[in-house]
């Protein structure tokens, strides 16, 4: 038993790491990997969203019934997509500013559905849990990574608390092409292939 809750945790942090390896999620990956700070906010509402609603809906999976259960999985998550954007906009203001409109996105994205339906819906609170958790937080390591790679390289910084930090020395020649939309595509190309070649190894 022990052994099973421990991959239920640890599966989303390397086997199903939802960007890498299920190659889900990516609109939001994509878009606000800019910063590492911008895709550890992404990363932290996601697994709120995804943690809270493997929760409820784990709880009350007896009770929904299976022809609109999509419908209240929405529901649920919606609900919880309401509570990060009011305590987003209340404490973390330009930060909310800098996600927008892919904070309430949070509802479509097919990593907290699919979760809700494939495990939620059919473990108990505490897998559901733990489940909710190594996915979310390997979610979040993943923006990190890759808004790491993107920032560093296109412009020699990395950016916590509004603050940029230069890492590259004044000799640095950025390469600006990465932190545009063409250079998320590149970047994360090349981190599934690094994580494809990880994998075989």
């Amino acid at each position: 038993m022990a052994k099973t809750l421990a991959q239920d945790f640890t599966k989303g942090l390397w086997d199903e790491i939802p960007p890498f390896r299920l190659v889900l999620g990516l609109c939001p990956v994509l878009a606000v990997t800019k910063t590492v700070e911008n895709g550890i906010g992404m990363g932290v509402a996601t697994t709120f969203v995804l943690l809270c609603s493997n929760i409820l809906v784990s709880l009350l999976r007896k009770v929904i019934p299976s022809k609109v259960r999509i419908a209240c999985f929405i529901i649920i998550i919606a609900t919880f997509v309401t509570v990060v954007e009011l305590v987003m906009q209340a404490f973390a203001y330009p930060l909310f500013l800098k996600l927008g409109i892919f904070i309430p996105l949070i509802v479509v994205n097919c990593i907290v559905l699919g979760r809700a339906e494939a495990f939620a819906s059919k473990n108990n609170i505490v897998r559901s849990t733990l489940d909710g958790l190594g996915i979310g937080i390997g979610f979040t390591l993943s923006l990190a990574a890759l808004g790491a790679v993107r920032e560093l390289l296109g412009s020699g910084t990395l950016t916590f608390y509004e603050t940029p930090i230069q890492i590259m020395g004044p000799s640095f020649q950025p390469f600006t092409f990465l932190i545009e939309a063409p250079g998320a595509f590149v970047a994360l190309g090349l981190m599934l292939c690094l994580m494809n070649l990880l994998g075989k190894k």
